[in-house]
């Protein structure tokens, strides 16, 4: 005999938006919710399991047996099992155990849509039960202008578990990270940080990308109220945050998503769409309504309980395209004969609608590393609706750059002014990320050519050149103070090379960088705009010299950017100055001493009647090595 009441938290109403794949806070009804019935204290559990025969839940609180508390399903064809389990409530691990109709199967399985895990490399669901006390109600008003698209978007990219850990060796709790990284990224002016996948994975070498916990952050750094309250934390000192999403694919993991009731649930059937030879993981079936439901509701999830203020979504070419990552013979065109799949593009169009139909002031970013078409534009105007894309093609050319040698850079100097002819195309993202520092690639300073001076003065030069260069910004962890082995994501950032001046020097620049990007309107009121940009003079190959102008709303914030790519300082060089009259102010250097550079005087002349690129007026200046000089 099952000890299960029947119980329901769904209408008919919920039932017909689940069915169609609109019902988009499903947390709200599926997974395990403790309450108090009849006088009765327990917990009602509901799980969508159509191929099911049985489905019973399992804990120690019956032994593991699955005969003692067999949930009930729905008559309406939802494919919904659910039941109210008395004696049951917080703290409580469970599974559920179905039994299939499909050859007999049997799966044990973790919640989809449970609150809170176990610590890997345990696997069950956790009840939980708890209230969060939220103080961003300031942030939260004022969001929709601190997180606009003619913002500052200074973004610090971390992974939790190895951005510091005690002793060397534990990880440092949510509620340590809300004193100790907050801190932290205030005092160096981000405007923004972006968690690498917060959500419950199994497999620690996946860094999180491997997601087997859609709806619970992960039990390694506490509860979820923990990340509540360093997500609570970051809003109260004025830094927005952005969740790393991914919709993309997921593990096979025996208590994960796949074959869930027996059946091909949330994955693809056919595996040349439901499975990703890359990553060796499973592909959702974005055309099934109720799993299109599960992943908008997950995304809600995010910015309605953690009050998130943007979500990344991860490897969005990897989901738009049918042949990714595939041979011919692979996959199967569309009904067009081409290589897009219909279904995925519907998906995220539908989600960008529904996140910003439900959010004020919330980005949606694309890692979408294509040339496809209107990924940031809205999809009224025909395009997938995200906020911001990342620029990959600017990223990967500007390495590119930077690795030569400053002897030959005049031959490749296209690789940096080339971005230009495609910088408005989209709302692009400019990053620096985890990507890049991992796999044999190097950290960003030794991936730098010369001796040791050259390559802190070429990456002083990098970061100063991105922060000037239209679009928002992100760096990875470590890269603002020069970190000089790759990534390791079972260890701590080297924090004690800030015992050295070359890499504190970096760290105070980029403070100084994001204070200077924060406070000036020409680098963030127009920076998807054409006309937030102006080139001076990008054809001086010779000596490897960029001079352009950035523009806000107001003319008399323009700012003027020269970029020397060489260790010769450049002695007398002319710059057009397309003003009449005014005075010339120096506002950042990037090699000053206090930097770690030679601190060369810039040496600005007054403006001349000279006539220089086309301009009617002109100034004189030394560039300093290996340098970006800024002035108004």
């Amino acid at each position: 005999m099952s000890n299960v009441s029947v119980y329901s938290l769904f209408s008919d109403f919920d039932i017909n938006l689940f069915k169609s794949g609109k019902h988009y806070r499903l947390y709200e009804k599926f997974g395990s919710h403790p309450l108090e019935l009849n006088g009765v204290k327990g917990t009602y559990f509901s799980v969508w399991a159509p191929t099911a025969r049985k489905v019973s839940v399992i804990g120690n609180f019956n032994a593991w047996n699955d005969s003692e508390h067999e949930l009930n399903v729905r008559w309406d064809g939802s494919g919904i099992w659910e039941g109210f389990i008395p004696d049951i409530g917080h703290g409580e691990i469970y599974k559920y155990k179905i039994f299939s109709n499909n050859h007999g199967a049997v799966t044990e399985k973790a919640d989809p849509f449970a609150r809170y895990c176990e610590q890997p490399p345990k696997t069950a669901s956790v009840v939980w039960d708890t209230t969060y006390d939220w103080k961003d109600k300031k942030w939260m008003e004022y969001r929709s202008d601190k997180n606009g698209l003619d913002r500052p978007y200074s973004v610090y990219e971390v992974h939790l578990g190895s951005w510091k850990k005690k002793n060397g060796k534990e990880f440092l709790t949510y509620a340590e990270l809300a004193e100790d990284f907050v801190s932290y990224v205030k005092e160096m002016g981000f405007t923004h940080v972006e968690f690498m996948p917060i959500m419950e994975y199994p497999y620690d070498p996946s860094w999180g990308y491997q997601l087997t916990g859609y709806f619970a952050p992960t039990s390694r750094f506490g509860a979820p109220e923990g990340f509540k309250l360093l997500v609570d934390k970051l809003h109260q000192n004025d830094i927005g945050v952005i969740l790393d999403w991914v919709p993309s694919h997921f593990p096979e993991d025996a208590h994960g998503l796949g074959f869930f009731d027996g059946s091909h649930l949330y994955e693809h059937p056919d595996r040349r769409k439901g499975y990703h030879p890359d990553w060796k993981s499973l592909i959702f079936n974005y055309g099934r309504n109720e799993v299109r439901a599960f992943l908008i509701s997950n995304a809600i999830f995010w910015l309605d309980q953690f009050h998130a203020d943007a979500l990344r979504v991860d490897a969005v070419a990897s989901m738009i395209y049918l042949d990714y990552s595939r041979e011919e013979g692979e996959w199967e065109p569309n009904i067009y004969g081409n290589n897009e799949n219909l279904e995925t593009l519907s998906f995220i169009k539908e989600l960008n609608q529904a996140v910003y139909s439900t959010f004020d002031g919330v980005q949606t970013i694309a890692e979408e590393s294509t040339a496809f078409s209107g990924v940031s534009r809205p999809v009224e105007h025909g395009g997938l609706g995200f906020g911001m894309k990342w620029m990959m093609g600017w990223m990967h050319d500007t390495l590119k750059y930077f690795k030569e040698d400053p002897i030959n850079r005049k031959y490749h100097q296209n690789d940096l002014t080339f971005s230009m002819t495609y910088a408005f195309t989209e709302n692009f993202m400019l990053p620096f990320s985890h990507d890049e520092v991992v796999y044999g690639k190097q950290s960003l300073v030794y991936r730098m050519p010369g001796d040791e001076w050259q390559k802190f003065a070429n990456l002083r030069a990098l970061f100063g050149y991105m922060f000037t260069h239209p679009g928002t910004n992100l760096i990875f962890m470590g890269g603002e103070f020069g970190q000089t082995s790759e990534w390791n994501f079972e260890t701590s950032l080297d924090w004690n090379l800030l015992d050295y001046k070359v890499h504190s020097g970096m760290q105070q620049m980029i403070k100084d960088l994001n204070a200077f990007y924060k406070t000036t309107p020409a680098l963030y009121e127009k920076q998807f705009s054409p006309e937030g940009f102006q080139w001076i003079d990008y054809g001086d190959h010779e000596n490897s010299v960029l001079t352009y102008i950035r523009k806000g709303h107001d003319a008399k914030n323009d700012i003027y950017v020269a970029l020397n790519l060489t260790p010769i300082p450049r002695e007398e060089y002319r710059i057009g100055i397309p003003k009449k009259k005014g005075t010339i102010k120096e506002l950042f250097n990037s090699d000053a001493k206090k930097y770690g550079g030679s601190g060369v005087a810039t040496n600005i002349s007054k403006l001349s009647a000279v006539k220089w690129h086309g301009q009617m007026k002109s100034i004189t200046m030394t560039i300093p090595p290996l340098s970006i000089v800024i002035f108004k």
